[in-house]
């Protein structure tokens, strides 16, 4: 088996639209450096993702040396900065949490309105917004931004190259949107892992991951199908839930690099609790 490492870094601006795949990253206390720091809310203030409005896939991401850009094949390119100006403040709704955001600018919302055709407000994360992290799983200092729940979604290549194989189609990672992508380990191994470490940071992996119906949406053209959803189905279906991945708290930042080394420092019962493949 080879030395297990760390072969994939993405992050996710803007929650539910398109992702930066990186080389190098910086983590802060609450994930990769603005990872999902901004967010789509409806007028209700709760949350949009692609569960809803698949064409959130079709904007893509790019994050220059101080602005962050948006793009979609339509239209032209929308800048806001990275360290944005405080917006008037408004309550979201994600998930059941109840969290602080501001507004961007009425500019952004019309640029995403008329693409999306579908009202919607661009907000973000501000440094002093808290939110907490599941206290079943975490610790009472961990915090996240705008994660469906947990700051990292760790998978690994030999997982989707299983599923692949059971498909008998190539799908890509994006698919699953992970945060951090391993390799050198077999199938499904990370179901087992409780804590590791990379370049120094230590990451506690409590729970595994649910899978929705993005999975199923293609990121390059937003359109649906039935795979990997199907097959999942019959390899990874427990308790009525579907999972491919595992979420994942750190305990400090740091810096990762795509090529760092990976320990696993402890192990435990498969979660969920399904046979092991290979």
């Amino acid at each position: 088996m080879a030395a297990l490492s760390l072969t994939q870094i993405y992050l996710y601006p803007v929650k539910s639209l398109g992702g930066i795949s990186v080389q190098h990253w910086p983590v802060d206390g609450k994930g990769l450096l603005y990872d999902r720091k901004w967010m789509l809310v409806d007028e209700n203030n709760r949350f949009l993702s692609q569960r809803r409005l698949p064409n959130m896939a079709l904007i893509k991401t790019r994050i220059s040396a101080d602005e962050l850009i948006l793009s979609t094949p339509e239209q032209q390119q929308f800048a806001l900065p990275l360290q944005p100006d405080a917006g008037d403040p408004l309550e979201v709704d994600i998930w059941h949490d109840r969290c602080l955001a501001r507004a961007v600018s009425r500019e952004a919302d019309r640029w995403l309105t008329d693409f999306l055709d579908a009202p919607c407000r661009l907000v973000y994360q501000p440094e002093d917004g808290v939110r907490r992290v599941d206290p079943k799983y975490a610790e009472p200092s961990d915090q996240t931004r705008f994660a469906d729940g947990f700051p990292f979604l760790i998978t690994s290549s030999a997982s989707l190259h299983s599923l692949n194989e059971a498909m008998e189609h190539e799908l890509p990672m994006t698919r699953f949107r992970p945060n951090l992508v391993i390799g050198g380990c077999s199938a499904y191994a990370e179901d087992c892992w409780r804590e590791i470490a990379i370049n120094g940071i230590h990451f506690r992996l409590p729970k595994p991951c649910s899978r929705c119906n993005v999975p199923a949406i293609d990121q390059d053209t937003a359109e649906t199908g039935k795979e990997p959803l199907l097959t999942l189905k019959h390899l990874r279906r427990w308790n009525n839930q579907i999972y491919f991945g595992q979420n994942a708290l750190h305990d400090g930042p740091g810096e990762l690099t795509v090529g760092d080394s990976m320990q696993i420092i402890s192990t435990g019962a498969r979660q969920p609790p399904l046979p092991a493949i290979g």
